[in-house]
């Protein structure tokens, strides 16, 4: 009996080390792709075509071949396909134009899990008679992502219309075997984040791996975030009916993603960009809750125009809000006081060597020009030329000096995602009036 017993516990090793190797093998495939391409790529610059012809095509076959193997997995792969699909704003258009439309499909889909998996984790999790907390299960999913995928319900006790997030069984191990292996393709990924050192984030996103797989921790975080916005004519943030660590029960919210307002008018995107961000500042200013997973498939522009959001297992929990000397430091830079600027950075250890503040405003004028003026036009153009510029070699010798401390590693990323998607909309916004509202110190600086 022990021996038959056994067997499933057999077979299901048997399978995720099948999966894993599966996973290994397509990812094992971009670097050997990318170097026959660059074999090929030196074989035609011999024959004496065009070099900016050739690293082109070289970027377009990479892109492609990346996004394709990132698209088809869901773990680590899938999640950081995600983050990267953020910053396509800061490719070059030839580059970046034909992989849009597959960059959206990585915001919010992904394979979807097989139904007798379904119903197995659903009766570890709920017990065998799951069915009755639900008068309708739709099996089909009605989302799919990194870590686990949506199904729709009738909740039985109160005919709630609700979302059950079921996660993908070993989605913790395939979220750290992923990103392990994506961190040694950095190299290589880099270009297509526009120049950006993807290392930092990828090592941010295993350290947080133990949190996004914690149903308990994500449904805490979103009911805070929803009695905190209850009834509030702006923001809907779902309910949670109940939760497990591996399957979580909350309202159903009816909406478009946000990366389909790209299509609409100027005023439409003007409209959602602007309560996109707002959300993003008035999270830690309202409910103590930084939402740090910026992508659009994460955001639902509702039938009534309010923005609904969802997915809370990534957050930076802030009880004060955003820190006083954030915004301390942005109003000293607004103000072009260049010294103020220096000496604030400095004290906050984000300078690590001599720095002549007039360089340091050189380098930091662009990026705050948003705040200093009434309305700014956030465009992909404008966000290639700030990663352009930082690029540079001059740019990057004073990088070196400056450093990130790693309270503010977070806040960085969420600012920096959430930027790049206003720009991929196009939008003009009052981004100002925001950080008054909600960035404490912008508004009043302390201590000057």
């Amino acid at each position: 009996m022990a021996s038959d017993r056994s067997k499933p516990s057999e077979e299901r090793k048997r399978l995720l080390a099948e999966g894993a190797l599966s996973r290994g093998s397509r990812l094992l495939s971009l670097p050997l792709g990318y170097a026959g391409r660059r074999t090929v790529a030196l074989t035609r610059r011999a024959r004496g075509h065009a070099g900016s012809e050739i690293n082109a095509d070289l970027q377009r076959r990479t892109a492609d071949q990346i996004f394709t193997v990132l698209g088809e997995l869901k773990g680590g792969a899938m999640k950081f396909g995600q983050a990267l699909s953020l910053f396509e704003a800061v490719l070059p258009e030839d580059v970046a134009g034909p992989y849009r439309a597959r960059l959206r499909q990585l915001q919010d889909s992904a394979p979807p899990m097989p139904t007798s998996r379904v119903h197995a984790v659903l009766a570890k999790e709920l017990g065998e008679n799951w069915r009755d907390n639900f008068s309708e299960f739709s099996v089909r999913p009605a989302a799919a992502a990194s870590i686990g995928q949506v199904h729709k319900g009738v909740w039985k006790a109160d005919g709630r219309t609700v979302a059950v997030k079921i996660q993908y069984p070993g989605a913790d191990n395939a979220l750290r075997s992923d990103l392990r292996q994506i961190g040694r393709l950095a190299n290589m990924i880099s270009p297509l984040a526009g120049g950006m050192d993807v290392k930092p984030l990828v090592k941010e996103m295993v350290e947080r791996v133990g949190e996004e797989v914690d149903y308990d921790l994500e449904a805490a975080a979103q009911e805070q975030a929803a009695i905190g916005f209850d009834g509030d004519a702006e923001f809907v943030v779902p309910h949670v009916l109940m939760n497990t660590k591996k399957v979580m029960v909350s309202e159903w919210i009816e909406g478009r993603a946000l990366s389909t307002v790209a299509e609409d008018d100027q005023e439409t995107r003007n409209r959602h960009a602007l309560s996109y961000v707002r959300f993003l500042f008035a999270a830690p200013s309202k409910v103590g809750l930084l939402h740090a997973d910026p992508h659009p498939g994460n955001f639902r522009i509702l039938d009534d125009g309010r923005l609904g959001i969802v997915d809370f297992g990534l957050v930076a929990r802030l009880p004060e809000g955003l820190p006083s000397d954030m915004g301390r430091l942005l109003r000293y830079c607004v103000e072009g006081d260049a010294e103020k600027t220096r000496q604030g950075l400095e004290e906050l250890g984000f300078v690590n060597g001599a720095v002549d503040a007039g360089e340091l405003m050189d380098y930091l004028g662009p990026f705050v020009e948003p705040a200093a003026v009434d309305e700014f036009h956030f465009t992909r153009e404008w966000m290639r030329e700030q990663f352009t510029r930082v690029a540079s070699p001059e740019a990057h010798t004073l990088a070196r000096r400056l450093n990130l401390p790693p309270s503010y590693l977070i806040i960085h990323r969420v600012w920096l995602g959430g930027i790049a998607v206003i720009c991929q909309l196009d939008s003009r916004a009052r981004f100002g009036a925001v950080l008054d509202e909600f960035l404490p110190g912008f508004a009043d600086p302390v201590s000057r």
